[in-house]
């Protein structure tokens, strides 16, 4: 039951760009690729993303179109802080439904500077992604997973109400040299409640 390649004109179903209480998402560009590089090259950022690059191949690897198409650049007062992937995709289907699960699912990722860690910005960046899933881009399925050691990310997706759906043991090769267990969480749209009270005060 695999997905199939994600759809990569979803963004262009959304009146860019989308502002938070404090954050701007808008699509990245390959012009962000040195701001990107500000948080993307920290240890304690790297330490748990695919993304063990030289600055040259990290550049060229960001202006990649189909990289493109799935990125959003984070920004706080006009400052690049963190980035968010939604990569839509079809939901696996038999075929004789198949063309109603197409563009139903989107899988989450997201990174921040450290720096602006622990005043929400995470929280409300996830949870501004969310909102664009069951709205313009009508995802019914939204999932993330992490390394079952991150903690503060699989605590974020509780926090934003997603449901722990797989605990895999062993199963990822970190850069270290260990296999870490990982962690599956999902949310439907139907469940979705919005951003949590107090999001401004954790990550």
């Amino acid at each position: 039951m695999t997905a199939q390649a994600p759809n990569y004109g979803a963004f262009d179903r959304v009146d860019w760009p989308v502002r938070t209480p404090r954050l701007t998402l808008r699509p990245a560009t390959a012009a962000d690729a040195e701001t990107a590089w500000a948080w993307r090259s920290l240890p304690e950022v790297t330490h748990w993303l695919t993304a063990a690059w030289s600055h040259d191949e990290f550049v060229r690897r960001w202006a990649e179109p189909d990289r493109l198409a799935v990125t959003l650049l984070v920004e706080h007062e006009g400052r690049g802080v963190g980035d968010l992937m939604i990569r839509v995709t079809d939901a696996w289907a038999q075929a004789e439904v198949a063309d109603a699960a197409h563009g139903t699912q989107a899988e989450l990722g997201w990174s921040l500077l450290p720096v602006v860690q622990g005043r929400g910005f995470a929280t409300e960046a996830v949870a501004a992604a969310i909102e664009l899933c069951v709205g313009p881009l009508g995802i019914r399925r939204i999932e993330a997973n992490c390394f079952a050691a991150n903690e503060p990310s699989w605590r974020l997706m509780e926090r934003l109400g997603m449901r722990r759906e797989g605990h895999y043991v062993a199963e990822s090769l970190h850069r270290s040299g260990q296999w870490l267990d990982g962690l599956s969480y999902a949310l439907l749209a139907s469940e979705w409640r919005g951003v949590p009270p107090r999001a401004d005060r954790s990550e």
